[in-house]
């Protein structure tokens, strides 16, 4: 049984380290840019949703393009603390 536990501590650990591959991998590596993407993709992010995905674009096309990632707050429902969750992987262009 102890031999069994060590191996699902290894599995568990392995999937830790693979996780952050997946994620980035599923994006395509690339950052998504705030001011072109779809809500298909901005739905994709961490606490964002399909709801707040539209959102975002709805706010993209009635305000313009965002100035900065930390315009994101301007949505409502998207805090400072998705913005952070989201750094790596938003971009304005």
């Amino acid at each position: 049984m102890n031999k069994l536990f060590q191996c699902a501590k290894c599995w568990a650990l392995a999937g830790l380290c693979v996780l952050p591959l997946v994620m980035v991998t599923a994006s395509g590596g690339q950052p998504i840019d705030l001011n072109g993407a779809s809500a298909e993709e901005l739905a994709a992010l961490d606490n964002v949703g399909p709801v707040k995905a539209q959102a975002i674009v709805e706010h993209r096309e009635a305000h313009g393009d965002f100035a900065s990632v930390q315009a994101l707050t301007e949505v409502s429902g998207i805090g400072e603390r998705t913005v952070e969750m989201n750094l790596d992987r938003i971009v304005v262009e």
